[in-house]
C-alpha cells in the first residue's frame, strides 16, 4: 500500500521537540499515513499527571477507518483505576480552587499555546483514529482552540456583583467551582468537544475527569499531556477509558458534581436520567436532523455549494451537518445541479491530497447508513445519487459511503425520522416558506436550521418562526463562536434548560453562586440596643 500522500506531513511529536528545551511528548502520535502498524500500542490512563498503564484484562481495539487495521488498544479501566482518578481529583481540588485566578489564567495561556503549536500533531491522531481528512481534523482542533482562547479571558468573565443594600450593609456575589466534573465525549470531534469543557472547567477552579470515546482516545491523551506541560497541577485533569461500566461509575460517583455529554439521544437520555437521579448537574447535546430551506430567490451557486459541503463534509458525521433540504417552490428544479456538485466530491483516505471526505468511523456505522438508504428506496423515495458500493483505489477495507442524495422523501419515512450520521442528504418539497417552517418545526430535533434567500423579509420571518436553537441565514453550519453558547433545542438537548456548552452558559454550568451579606456598623452602638428581627436600617 502506498504510504506517501502528497505534502501531508508524517508527524511524530518527538521530532517537534528536537531543537527545544522541552521534553518529547509521551502521548503517542502516529506516522501520518495509513500503513499497517505492526505492534499497536496500548493506550494508558492519565492520573496525577502520569501515564499509567492499565491492569485491565479487557481491551477495545481502535481501527483506522480507512483500512480497518488496528492502531491502538484501549482499556476498560478497572474499578481501582477509576477510583484512583477520583481520589487524585479530590486531593487536588482544595489547592486548585484556592489558586488565584491570575495563576489559573497563566496556565491557560500556556495550554492554549501548546494546542496551537501542535495542531498538526493532534490532527494526525484524529485522522488515524476517526478517519477525517487531515484538513478537517485540523479544523476540529481549531474550533476547540477557539474555546481555549476565549477561556483565557476568565478574569473578565468570572466577576461577581456587589451592592450596598442598607446602611453599613452590603451583599456580594461570587462564582465558586463545583468540585469534580466529568466530560463523556463522542468519537466525531476528538479534540473540539473535550475542549468545549476542559478549559472552562479548570479556569473556574474545578477538577476535570475526561472519558474520551473508546474509538478515538489519542487526542484526549495529548490534550492531557499539554495540561501537564502547561503547569496544571497533578490531579486537576485526569483521563480514564472504557465503555458502559466506566460511564456508570462516573454517573454514580457521589464525589462528582456535574456531567457533560455529547452523543446520541439514547445514550444521552440514559445519562441525564441516571446522573440527575444522583443529584448531578447535566449538560447534554444529543441527536439532530438539521434542515435547510432553499428558496428560489437564493444565490443558486452559492447556496448549492454550501449545502453540499455542509451535508457531505466530514462524511456527515457531525451534529450540525445539513441532512435535510426543504426545497421551496421552483427551487426543486435545482436538484440536478446539486447532484452535479456532490458527484465531484472525492472520497478518500484522510492523509491523501484531494480527499474531500473520509470513511465512516466503523463498519457498523457504514452498515447502518446503507440500511437507511435502502429503507428510503423501499418506502418509495428516489436515490438520485447513490454512495453505496463505492471505494477509493487501494483501500478496499475502509468504511466507505459516498455522497448520497435522496428525493421524494416524506416526513414519515425512516430516512427522515432518524439521524443517519453519514454523507446522505434527504430532500423534501413544499410550495411556500410557511410550509417549510411548519415542516421543519414538526421534526422533533432542533439543533440547527438554515435558510438560503436574498430577501431580508424572508430571512426575518424564518428566524422568528423557526424553533431550532441555532439558525443560519445563507450560512450552512451556524455553530456559534465561543463568546456565545451552543444552543440546541427540543430533542437535540437534554431537559436542563440553559445548561449549554461554552460561553456564558458554560461558566454558569461549572460554577455555583455564593452570596455574602455583611454588616459592619460605623456608628456607636448603644449597649441596650437589641436585635431580634431581620429588619434592615434604611
Amino acid at each position: 500500500m502506498n504510504s506517501t500522500f502528497g505534502n501531508t506531513p508524517a508527524i511524530c511529536s518527538r521530532l517537534l521537540f528536537a531543537n527545544t528545551k522541552m521534553q518529547p511528548l509521551q502521548s503517542r502520535c502516529y506516522p501520518g499515513n495509513h500503513d499497517k502498524i505492526q505492534s499497536p500500542h496500548k493506550t494508558d490512563n492519565f492520573i496525577d499527571n502520569e501515564f499509567i498503564p492499565s491492569s485491565s484484562q479487557e481491551w477495545l481495539e481502535v481501527h483506522d477507518p480507512a483500512t480497518n487495521e488496528v492502531v491502538t488498544l484501549v482499556p476498560k479501566s478497572t474499578k481501582a483505576e477509576l477510583e484512583a482518578a477520583i481520589h487524585s481529583a479530590q486531593a487536588a481540588f482544595p489547592g486548585w480552587r484556592s489558586t488565584s485566578i491570575l495563576r489559573r489564567q497563566q496556565v491557560l495561556f500556556k495550554f492554549t499555546s501548546l494546542i496551537r503549536e501542535h495542531i498538526d500533531d493532534l490532527a494526525v491522531l484524529i485522522t488515524t483514529e476517526q478517519g477525517k481528512t487531515f484538513a478537517d481534523a485540523k479544523g476540529d482542533v481549531l474550533r476547540g482552540l477557539q474555546v481555549c482562547e476565549t477561556a483565557c479571558g476568565i478574569t473578565t468573565q468570572l466577576g461577581g456583583e456587589v451592592l450596598e443594600v442598607a446602611k453599613d450593609m452590603e451583599t456580594r456575589s461570587y462564582r465558586e467551582p463545583l468540585g469534580i466534573v466529568v466530560a463523556i465525549c463522542p468519537f466525531n470531534f476528538p479534540a473540539m468537544i473535550p475542549l468545549w469543557s476542559l478549559p472552562i472547567a479548570i479556569a473556574t477552579g474545578n477538577c476535570f475527569i475526561l472519558k474520551p470515546s473508546e474509538r478515538t482516545p489519542g487526542a484526549a491523551m495529548m490534550i492531557a499531556e499539554f495540561c501537564k506541560l502547561a503547569g496544571v497541577p497533578p490531579g486537576v485533569v485526569n483521563v480514564v477509558h472504557g465503555a458502559h461500566d466506566t460511564v456508570n461509575f462516573l454517573l454514580d460517583g457521589p464525589e462528582i458534581k456535574a456531567i457533560s455529554f455529547v452523543g446520541s439521544n439514547k445514550a444521552g437520555d440514559y445519562i441525564y436520567r441516571r446522573a440527575s437521579a444522583n443529584g448531578k448537574r447535566v449538560q447534554a447535546n444529543l441527536g439532530a436532523k438539521n434542515h435547510t430551506a432553499l428558496l428560489p430567490d437564493a444565490d443558486k451557486k452559492q447556496a448549492l455549494v454550501a449545502i453540499a459541503g455542509a451535508a457531505f463534509g466530514a462524511a456527515g458525521q457531525r451534529c450540525m451537518a445539513l441532512s435535510a433540504a426543504v426545497l421551496v417552490g421552483k427551487a426543486r428544479e435545482w436538484v440536478s445541479d446539486l447532484v452535479e456538485i456532490a458527484a465531484k466530491f472525492r472520497m478518500g483516505p484522510g492523509f491523501a491530497d484531494g480527499s474531500d471526505l473520509g470513511p465512516l468511523v466503523s463498519p457498523q456505522s457504514r452498515k447502518r447508513c446503507e440500511e437507511l438508504i435502502a429503507s428510503a428506496e423501499a418506502e418509495g423515495a428516489n436515490i438520485i445519487l447513490d454512495g453505496r458500493n463505492q471505494m477509493p483505489s487501494g483501500f478496499p477495507n475502509g468504511n466507505w459511503v459516498g455522497p448520497t442524495i435522496i428525493t421524494g422523501v416524506k416526513p414519515h419515512m425512516r430516512c427522515y425520522q432518524e439521524e443517519i450520521f453519514g454523507p446522505v442528504l434527504v430532500c423534501l418539497e413544499v410550495d411556500t416558506l410557511g410550509q417549510a417552517i411548519d415542516l421543519i418545526n414538526s421534526n422533533p430535533y432542533g439543533n440547527g436550521a438554515v435558510v438560503f434567500t436574498r430577501s431580508g423579509a424572508v430571512a426575518s420571518a424564518f428566524q422568528r418562526g423557526i424553533e431550532a436553537g441555532q439558525v443560519g441565514i445563507n450560512s450552512p453550519i451556524p455553530v456559534p463562536l465561543p463568546m456565545f453558547s451552543f444552543t440546541g433545542n427540543k430533542a437535540s438537548v437534554s431537559a436542563t434548560g440553559g445548561a449549554n456548552f461554552y460561553g456564558k452558559d458554560g461558566l454558569r454550568f461549572y460554577t455555583q453562586w455564593k452570596t455574602v451579606t455583611s454588616l459592619w456598623k460605623t456608628g456607636d452602638v448603644l449597649s441596650e440596643e437589641k436585635q431580634v428581627t431581620m429588619s434592615l436600617q434604611y
